[in-house]
């Protein structure tokens, strides 16, 4: 088990990630000294939708687009190919 902050977390996340996916390691994630998270491996490969938690605020949100749509244009105006 690896303990680390929030700052940490984000500086490292890639890494740990890695340490999460090939040795299994778990990682806490503190705020304060609090445990806020743990990144832990899946048991299976796949997310399952079915046992996401439901966000009251959210309840009735809708989407106009697929979620994966790229964003429009508009997002980047100084971007070009």
């Amino acid at each position: 088990m690896i303990i680390v902050n929030t700052h940490e977390a984000k500086t490292n996340l890639s890494k740990l990630l890695t340490l999460v996916a090939e040795k299994h390691e778990i990682i806490k994630i503190c705020r304060n000294g609090k445990v806020m998270a743990e990144l832990v491996k899946p048991k299976s490969g796949k997310a399952s939708p079915g046992k996401l938690p439901v966000i009251p605020e959210l309840t009735g949100v809708v989407f106009k687009e697929p979620v994966e749509a790229p964003l429009p244009e508009e997002f980047f105006p100084d971007y070009t190919l």
